[in-house]
């Protein structure tokens, strides 16, 4: 194991919620009274933890952190995952110097470069050559040694053609290229980076993971924040997995990705309307669902799944009018697009000797669902022919299916919705 480069212990961040400075007279005083004894601030004691779900305010302080402790070695690319408000970005910013601690203390050994958010510490009015110098100067280089990588930034980012213009007319992907080579190649001890990976194209992005693990081979650490859970996985040695301002878990990079993509989407999870409102029902109901249950593997009443377990869906309905020809199939969305991106094939259901008004049963197993991790919302079709002649349409009326990352080989479902069947022969 390296030396220890960074140390965080019971690092929080509190912020007020409002208008800056609409303390009164008396809290400043107070504030000011405890600070100077070496007490605690009392107005901080009822501050609340950041929860961007809550609506109710019980405070006007909130902890966008709260008690973070952890430590990186010397050549460890450490991925910090969680939710948008989790806390990572204001974790970053402290790390990096950019905002202070209300408690706790950070202690860094070596030179920090941090790529925040795009354009983080270039000048709008100076170009791109201009600010590779500057950032050089920041990070405590000599001249000599900004001229000795100076090509090496500009081909990385690719604005040989820009590099002597102000910056403030480039896009943002050239932006964001320009500022990760710069914070990539100049040397720094730790790279922090937030986020590169929403902005550029695939090929960028391919090129700043590689760049990050060789930053990494040299010895130097990199911390990186991103949601894109193949990223982490590929990239990073440990991971941390913030949510509400506190560490949920500090782990490998397998645990930390199972352990945030269930608790994601168990908080996505919505129970659905139901079947009961016909207001929300589509189709002309000559047939309507009456009931719909998701069995597992082992025969029980379930909507939380393993990649490739065997599901049940088992569909009740009822005939309200005599039909000539039913079909049924079940389609799903993605929990994030809510595009379909698969169904199952549309099925004949023998119905005839079925009367009007009498509920009948049926299933459709799928014996491996190979739809990878994720959530999954629910399309439930009676019909005949086309979407114009359904019976029924019960569109994510239901709770979603949860497909969770299973202990093992984590990584062979970190993108994608499918893994498609294949085989390998080597020639």
């Amino acid at each position: 194991m390296g030396k220890v480069v960074m140390h965080a212990a019971h690092i929080s961040k509190m912020f007020r919620l409002g208008n800056v400075g609409a303390s009164t007279l008396t809290e400043d005083i107070r504030s000011a009274y405890y600070r100077l004894r070496g007490k605690e601030n009392p107005f901080l004691a009822d501050a609340e933890t950041n929860d961007r779900q809550g609506t109710a305010q019980r405070s006007d302080y909130v902890w966008a952190l709260k008690d973070i402790n952890f430590e990186v070695n010397q050549g460890e690319i450490l991925g910090i995952v969680g939710r948008n408000g989790a806390g990572k970005s204001t974790l970053l910013k402290i790390l990096s110097r950019t905002t202070a601690p209300t408690k706790g203390e950070i202690k860094i050994r070596g030179k920090v470069a941090s790529l925040l958010e795009v354009g983080t510490g270039f000048h709008p009015d100076l170009t791109g050559r201009e600010n590779i110098f500057l950032n050089g100067a920041i990070l405590g280089m000599r001249k000599a040694e900004i001229k000795a990588n100076l090509d090496a930034i500009i081909d990385f980012a690719g604005v040989q053609r820009y590099v002597d213009t102000p910056v403030k007319r480039y896009s943002s992907g050239m932006y964001i290229r320009l500022a990760f080579a710069v914070s990539a190649h100049l040397n720094p001890d730790i790279l922090i980076v937030d986020e590169v990976l929403a902005v550029g194209d695939a090929e960028f992005q391919a090129r700043c993971l590689g760049k990050m693990k060789d930053v990494a081979g040299e010895g130097r650490t990199v911390i990186f924040v991103s949601h894109n859970m193949g990223a982490v996985s590929d990239l990073c040695t440990r991971a941390l997995y913030l949510n509400k301002g506190q560490v949920v878990l500090d782990g490998s990079t397998e645990s930390v990705i199972r352990a945030y993509v269930r608790n994601n989407m168990l908080s996505n999870i919505s129970t659905g309307a139901g079947l009961d409102d016909p207001e929300l029902r589509r189709g002309n109901g000559k047939v309507r669902f009456t009931r719909i249950e998701t069995i597992n593997s082992e025969g029980k009443t379930d909507a939380e799944f393993l990649p490739n377990e065997k599901i049940i869906f088992r569909i009740e309905a009822i005939k309200n009018e005599p039909v000539d020809t039913l079909w049924a199939t079940v389609a799903f969305r993605s929990g994030r697009t809510r595009e379909i991106v698969t169904k199952t094939p549309i099925f004949t259901v023998p119905h005839h000797a079925i009367p009007v008004g009498v509920p009948f049963m049926f299933d459709i197993e799928i014996p491996q669902f190979n739809l990878n991790p994720g959530v999954y919302e629910t399309y439930y079709w009676l019909g005949y022919e086309s979407q114009e002649t359904a019976y029924d349409v019960a569109d994510n009326l239901l709770p979603p299916i949860v497909v969770n990352m299973p202990e093992e080989n984590s990584r062979l479902y970190a993108s994608g919705y499918f893994n498609l069947p294949a085989s390998f022969t080597m020639r």
